[in-house]
């Protein structure tokens, strides 16, 4: 049997930054029986002023050998036994450790300018992040939100590496890119991303709740152009798009004036498209002289879509359905060992009226594993085999040893 991978996380509230890291590290440590091969560590952007000291101050209570990090506006993890918080725009740290038996585990730091163009081949984007395609790697990557190239970057890595899991999230604090902190190689970056491949005997899985519920029938988008809907089943979008809102009730038509959404079809042959066959992306305008629709992605003709509505019940409802799902699908695989949970700043308290949801709902499936993450400015989950940059999801990425 193989060495039993650890993991083990760790929150601290205190607002001496000193102190925060003392006991997330006393926590954490304490809580393993090996010594930890990789740390994470999110900090709350109430820290901002206080970035830079983050590194040192660990490195003196802390031994581990690749750890990475970022800001964030809000973070996850333990406060005491069986307790996951989130802990949204107050001093905060979260600090996960893993014991990795069997694994190799890899941090790079990224920029725009070093990508490759599209065009390149798989190697290019190898010889970038400097990790062969097999074993299969999973990729952790922690972004920046004001860096470019994040959707190119996450293009890349599913041409070079298929068949990997990739996750994460942007780093979240202020407006300005010097609020912003990306950890890596004892190093604090305010651009580009950071990532971890991990390869050998662990594999990454992954619950992506884009919070929404689709309205009306899906339809098939016979002319576009670019991100510009001009025609649905030969029709005027506007046209069908104001029949559907006028056949919902009252309390779906108020929120269908600010969250109405745009689900693309991932799949181009399931016969019968659920919830999580789509791709979510935002409603950006529309054009009543043309009756045309603006949508935050590319679309082609042929592409089927339907329209949905997000809100708290919708997004309670369809992070449910994913857990019953996982669960459903995975019961005779080895027992999920921790969890890293990747949110929108726009769900949270703010969405749901109260603290700890999403948390609070996983760990009713996953009773005792540990929970660490963040909330940022976008999230880094797959769709149908795609990694996909989101917005309002929460992206779960659930740990498991193979050989366990």
């Amino acid at each position: 049997m193989a060495d039993k991978m650890q993991w083990a996380n760790a929150l601290s509230t205190r607002p001496s930054l000193e102190a925060a890291v003392a006991d997330v590290v006393q926590q954490a440590v304490s809580s393993l029986t090996a010594p930890a091969d990789l740390g994470l560590v999110f900090i709350s952007s109430a820290f901002t002023s206080e970035y830079s000291r983050l590194l040192p101050l660990l490195a003196e209570k802390l031994s581990v050998p690749v750890l990475i990090g970022c800001s964030a506006a809000g973070v996850v993890g333990r406060t005491e036994p069986g307790k996951t918080q989130e802990i949204e725009a107050e001093p905060a740290i979260s600090l996960t450790l893993a014991y990795l038996p069997g694994v190799n585990i890899q941090a790079f730091h990224v920029v725009a300018e070093e990508l490759p163009d599209l065009d390149s081949s798989p190697n290019a984007w190898i010889d970038l992040v400097g990790v062969p395609p097999s074993p299969v790697p999973q990729f952790i990557l922690l972004s920046s939100a004001f860096s470019s190239g994040t959707n190119d970057l996450l293009q890349g890595l599913d041409f070079a590496y298929p068949g990997s899991v990739v996750v994460g999230g942007q780093a979240s604090g202020g407006f300005v890119s010097d609020r912003i902190a990306l950890f890596c190689h004892n190093r604090l970056y305010r651009e580009g991303t950071v990532g971890l491949a991990l390869s050998g005997d662990i594999v990454l899985e992954t619950i992506v709740a884009q919070g929404c519920r689709p309205i009306g029938q899906p339809l098939r988008v016979t002319k576009a152009e670019r991100n510009i809907i001009l025609e649905l089943d030969e029709q005027v979008p506007l046209v069908i798009l104001r029949d559907l809102i006028g056949s919902l009730s009252e309390q779906e038509r108020l929120l269908a004036q600010n969250s109405l959404f745009v689900g693309l079809a991932m799949n181009e042959f399931k016969p019968s498209l659920q919830q999580g066959d789509f791709l979510i992306r935002n409603l950006l305008g529309v054009d009543p002289s043309a009756g045309a629709i603006a949508i935050g992605d590319r679309v082609r003709p042929g592409q089927r879509l339907q329209f949905h509505l997000r809100d708290a019940q919708a997004s309670a409802e369809d992070l449910e359905l994913l857990l019953q799902e996982y669960l459903d699908n995975n019961r005779s695989e080895s027992s999920p060992l921790a969890a890293l949970m990747f949110s929108c700043v726009g769900r949270g308290a703010g969405l749901y009226g109260q603290p700890n949801f999403d948390s609070q709902l996983f760990k009713r499936y996953f009773h005792d594993i540990p929970i660490g993450g963040f909330f940022g400015s976008g999230e880094i989950g797959p769709v149908s085999e795609r990694t996909f940059l989101h917005g309002y999801t929460s992206v779960f990425a659930i740990c498991r040893q193979l050989n366990s």
